[in-house]
């Protein structure tokens, strides 16, 4: 069975642009919506493996997509949300992510261009897993900390950190950086050690590491992580 999909975005052409790329990918599009509103009573109808929603639409053109996908979340938990932004807006991921990272994307609309890499985020949501945008992890990973455990953190450390948010696995991790697997299961373990993340049999302690940063960041920097970047349209 095909990784079925409900799509919210009021943008008719990137709609129907990202309806092509995940059709052409082999993914089914089950319903399409152009407000926030029905974008949630189709993503309940449906009950779809994945919801990819853009954060600001109507009817308020402001967080509306966003709190869309935080009730979807609530009320249909078995079904992935990746969501789309122009800008980067740290307490935005905060809150989609929240207490369960399982089954949560969130990317900047500019990545739907790559086609391979949009895809492979869908479908990760799709089957629970996590996906944060490289740029986004990117930026935070490149923002001075106040003192904590983040400051433990090595360059290197951060860089596996970075790779890890993308939800790659060690073997992946070792091949983007170019060292071995050996390294990177040494890095994995002094960033759980130094970000204070217990073994858990239930919890995905990867994914928490990536928590653990955004919300360590947001704490030692009040001030605004409101970042913006522009958007591409999706290629054919």
């Amino acid at each position: 069975m095909p990784i079925r999909v409900v799509i919210g975005e009021d943008d008719v052409l990137l709609r129907e642009g990202i309806a092509g790329i995940l059709e052409r990918a082999g993914l089914e599009v089950v319903a399409r919506a152009g407000n926030a509103g029905d974008f949630l009573r189709r993503a309940q109808a449906h009950r779809p493996d994945v919801a990819v929603v853009d954060i600001q639409m109507p009817p308020g053109n402001s967080d509306d997509g966003l709190r869309a996908a935080l009730e979807l979340r609530r009320t249909r938990p078995e079904t992935g949300v990746v969501v789309l932004s122009q800008f980067f807006e740290e307490s935005y991921a905060v809150s989609l992510i929240g207490d369960h990272p399982e089954g949560v994307g969130y990317l900047l609309k500019e990545r739907v261009g790559d086609v391979s890499v949009f895809i492979d985020a869908v479908c990760r949501v799709a089957d629970g897993g996590t996906a944060l945008d490289q740029e986004i992890v990117a930026r935070m990973l490149g923002r001075r900390q106040a003192s904590g455990p983040l400051d433990e953190l090595s360059p290197r450390d951060r860089e596996v950190l970075r790779e890890m948010a993308e939800g790659k696995s060690n073997r992946g991790i070792a091949e983007a950086l170019f060292v071995s697997e050996a390294a990177v299961e040494k890095h994995v373990t002094a960033i759980f050690r130094k970000l204070e993340i217990e073994p858990a049999a239930t919890e995905h302690r990867r994914v928490l590491a990536v928590v653990r940063y955004l919300r360590e960041s947001r704490r030692t920097h009040p001030e605004s992580h409101h970042q913006r970047a522009p958007a591409s349209p999706p290629k054919s």
